[in-house]
């Protein structure tokens, strides 16, 4: 029976697991918890491919427990019942540990009907999930478990998997293995940290390679074939979608253009050119906004050109836009002093407008006649002192000039018009 190579080559031991140091290596809390033998309820986090399961098999290994596996995608609550219903038998003497993968498919009820049973110490749950967990697992199961994020494994680390691997498909078919140069470089870099996903790639290029005196070459070019894309994970309500968005935007306010580029083009490579469009619009306002005022419009067109063309030309448009925000100067001070004034309202402060900044109709039904506004544009300079805050706010000053020249151009004007130093 066809066994995939991922499940062949299957750590057994915590030091075959790549790329987990930080959780499994010598003296990480992990690897103590699974040398000690007494293990509670955890739940591993991270993206596909990067050693749940395997550890998960691992602990159960050197534990001496007796392991179920579901997963939440297909299971029900009678697959729940039916393990429950081995407890304190022949099957489980010593309780089961159930691995549950994907628990964020499991609703309420299902996450639930596990709760007795995990409290009691009879179900040791290792649940996984590619979701950040405390936004899809209830906290009744979060509360009595242990959360353990599993990281995207580097290309270098994927890369001592890829010749493992080879070397163990050398010996199986007596061919010599000749890699082109850079083949398979290119798989750990293309696989996106996913083992399985590499394990599968290597056996496919061995699968179609063409022997010839005793060796099989390994070209670069199958390899791109057989990779897939799978380093631009960005799924559209998921984590690593709003990874991307967030640094799309903390590169270009840090001022980076190449991170920039790198992460818009993650984000057109995956279809989310209208996620883009708007997290760059925002950037617009919110990072560069008063330090280039003309950032606002010539933002917004390159979006309108990017969403008439549609890709890949929309990439020239948005290219464009992420570049210049980078490398404009930046601001935030616009919207800085609306949140502080935002955080005023909220509490209340303010009370009812100054007499002189009511509408004028307010004259023709009311005793008090006269409003005493005083017209700015009949003042020198088109500006006149007077108290345009409510009473309760009348010294609260939200707006501060940022340093760039735009804004110092601006206070400077002021300053003058106001006879202020």
């Amino acid at each position: 029976m066809y066994q995939p190579l991922a499940d062949l080559l299957r750590p057994e031991t915590l030091d075959q697991v790549y790329g987990q140091e930080h959780i499994l290596g010598e003296g990480a809390i992990l690897r103590r918890l699974v040398e000690s033998g007494n293990i509670p309820n955890m739940i591993f986090y991270g993206p596909s491919g990067t050693g749940k399961t395997t550890v998960a098999k691992i602990i159960a290994k050197q534990t001496n427990r007796t392991l179920y596996q579901l997963n939440a995608t297909t299971a029900s609550t009678a697959d729940i019942k039916n393990i429950v219903a081995q407890l304190d038998t022949l099957m489980a003497p010593e309780g089961v540990l159930l691995y549950l993968d994907e628990i964020q498919s499991f609703n309420k009820k299902q996450q639930q009907s596990l709760l007795e049973h995990i409290e009691n110490g009879k179900i040791t749950l290792i649940a996984s999930t590619t979701e950040n967990p405390y936004f899809y697992v209830f906290n009744a199961i979060l509360s009595r478990s242990t959360v353990f994020e599993f990281k995207q494994i580097s290309s270098d680390a994927v890369l001592q998997a890829i010749r493992r691997a080879v070397s163990y498909l050398e010996q199986r078919t007596a061919l010599q293995a000749a890699p082109e140069e850079g083949a398979l470089e290119y798989i750990a870099g293309a696989c996106g940290g996913d083992i399985r996903k590499a394990m599968n790639a290597v056996e496919v290029l061995f699968s179609a390679g063409v022997p010839a005196e005793g060796k099989l070459l390994l070209t670069l070019a199958d390899a791109k074939v057989v990779s897939q894309k799978s380093a631009m994970r960005a799924d559209r309500d998921g984590d690593n979608h709003y990874d991307l968005l967030s640094a799309l935007q903390k590169s270009i306010r840090g001022s980076d253009p190449d991170a920039a580029c790198h992460y818009l083009a993650r984000l057109l490579e995956v279809g989310q050119m209208q996620s883009a469009c708007r997290r760059l619009m925002v950037i617009a306002a919110e990072d560069v906004g008063l330090a280039y005022p003309m950032i606002l419009p010539i933002v917004k067109s390159c979006v309108d050109m990017a969403l008439m063309l549609g890709m890949p030309e929309a990439r020239i448009p948005l290219g464009d836009a992420a570049v210049l925000m980078a490398t404009a100067p930046k601001s935030n001070s616009g919207h800085i002093a609306l949140d502080m004034a935002l955080e005023d309202v909220r509490k209340g402060l303010g009370g009812d407008f100054p007499r002189h900044l009511q509408n004028v109709h307010a004259d023709t039904y009311t005793m008090e006649r006269e409003q005493g506004y005083k017209y700015p544009h009949d003042y020198p300079g088109h500006w006149v002192a007077q108290q345009y805050l409510p009473d309760g706010l009348k010294n609260a000053r939200y707006y501060a000039y940022g340093p760039n020249k735009v804004e110092q151009a601006a206070k400077q004007y002021w300053d003058a018009v106001k006879g202020e130093k």
